[in-house]
């Protein structure tokens, strides 16, 4: 194999779609205001607006995490200026029209999921226990499928490249961007849509959750708190653009971050506990340091996975304590707002530290009243100024998978 290019990688347009809004203004503002409680968090359907970048038949021939994926896709591809503005779906062709600069052959998908198209095939077992199995879905096959959503997008505009799935549960989103700026770094892709999608809220995995205890019985996700009492589910998509740094300066693109290091681990303890006292996740964090090249008292704030669980808490509070020690970079866990989205979290996360550059701000943990006196770090209850430098951005899933990603800043623009 031929060595790296080790380009650097530019963020260049956002994409979400989350229970507390859709689309990146509203999911911003949603990040600074209490939710209602509930141990399980919906995307207002309503607001989807699926039908304005799909026709009908691929709406319904498509699992819900598919089209979360669709829709934050083209927010962000038309966010980064490599979507024809007037380019909507119609019955003959759901391809929309790219750039004509975009070379397709070198343009690629890397999406992290965590259970693929569960709701469909909780739907269709219904279905088959109820009517019989001539009532099954001819699409079911391909709609539970966890490498649906990257295949949709590939097809959905048309990008000849590499269309990787990533499926390392909560950590997914997170690994696929790493995978997909490694994509671009390596010289392998020029354009790359990454991100995470999920939506794992059927009735058999949400029972699944409640028999073992990880749901919230009081539905207030409090990441980091003494009183927490579990984590609130969810579902959401999270997308990135990711360009050559050179080539986004060149066509005079918006630059979100820069993405400067990244790495995944395996805890090898448990199928769902963490290894004690987070000793997995601080060596992924180490290694992601020492991929970017940097210290870590450079890393001026960290998005934590804080899934208002006891165990993942405690265990993630000692590995950043480790990790920072006095140094205290702001710590802050979204998830007080967006619950756990599982596969799509890692995602999620990353288009708000993308947001938290542009706003030059870190929004609080909401949820958090009384800090748990046991996790040592400096975790943001109300916004902070995010002062410039490097972000780190972490997720931690079942299987013992670990991700962690390094977030640089943009560059600094000068009027003359």
């Amino acid at each position: 194999m031929r060595a790296p290019l080790n380009r650097q990688v530019a963020v260049t347009g956002i994409g979400v779609v989350t229970p507390g809004g859709v689309g990146v203004v509203d999911f911003w503002s949603s990040l600074f205001r209490d939710m209602p409680p509930s141990a399980v968090r919906r995307v207002a359907h309503d607001t989807l607006n699926a039908r304005r970048v799909m026709t009908h038949k691929t709406a319904k021939n498509s699992d819900i995490n598919v089209r979360f994926a669709i829709v934050a896709a083209d927010e962000a591809l038309r966010d980064a200026g490599l979507l024809d503005v007037g380019a909507q779906p119609d019955d003959a062709s759901d391809v929309s029209m790219l750039a004509d600069f975009v070379d397709r052959d070198r343009a690629a998908v890397s999406i992290g999921t965590g259970i693929g198209g569960i709701q469909t095939y909780s739907m269709q077992a219904d279905v088959l226990r109820e009517k019989g199995e001539r009532f099954v879905s001819p699409h079911t096959v391909p709609m539970v499928m966890p490498n649906a959503a990257a295949g949709a997008l590939s097809i959905r505009f048309g990008l000849r490249g590499a269309a990787l799935t990533t499926a390392t549960a909560c950590a997914a989103g997170t690994d696929a961007i790493a995978a997909g700026a490694r994509l671009i770094a390596h010289g392998t892709a020029d354009l790359v849509i990454a991100g995470g999608t999920d939506s794992s809220l059927s009735p058999v995995s949400l029972a699944g959750f409640a028999n073992m205890r990880a749901l919230s019985k009081s539905g207030i996700s409090r990441p980091f708190d003494r009183d927490r009492d579990g984590l609130a589910a969810s579902e959401a998509c999270g997308i990135l653009i990711l360009e050559p740094y050179d080539a986004a300066v060149a066509r005079g693109a918006r630059i979100y971050m820069t993405i400067d290091g990244a790495a995944s681990t395996s805890d090898a303890h448990h199928i769902t506990a963490p290894a004690p006292h987070g000793t997995g996740a601080e060596r992924t964090m180490r290694l992601a340091l020492n991929d970017a090249g940097i210290a870590p008292e450079e890393i001026v704030h960290v998005n934590a996975h804080g899934t208002s669980t006891g165990l993942n808490d405690a265990a993630e509070g000692e590995a950043l304590q480790r990790v920072f020690g006095t140094t205290r970079p702001v710590v802050t866990s979204i998830k007080g707002v967006t619950g756990h989205s599982f596969g799509a979290a890692g995602a999620v996360e990353a288009v708000a530290v993308a947001l938290g550059f542009e706003k030059a701000m870190v929004p609080p943990t909401i949820g958090l009243v009384n800090q748990d006196e046991t996790i040592d770090i400096d975790i943001a209850t109300t916004p902070r100024p995010l002062p410039r430098g490097p972000v780190m951005s972490n997720s931690f899933g079942f299987g013992g998978h670990n991700g962690s990603i390094i977030f640089g800043p943009p560059p600094i623009t000068v009027a003359y």
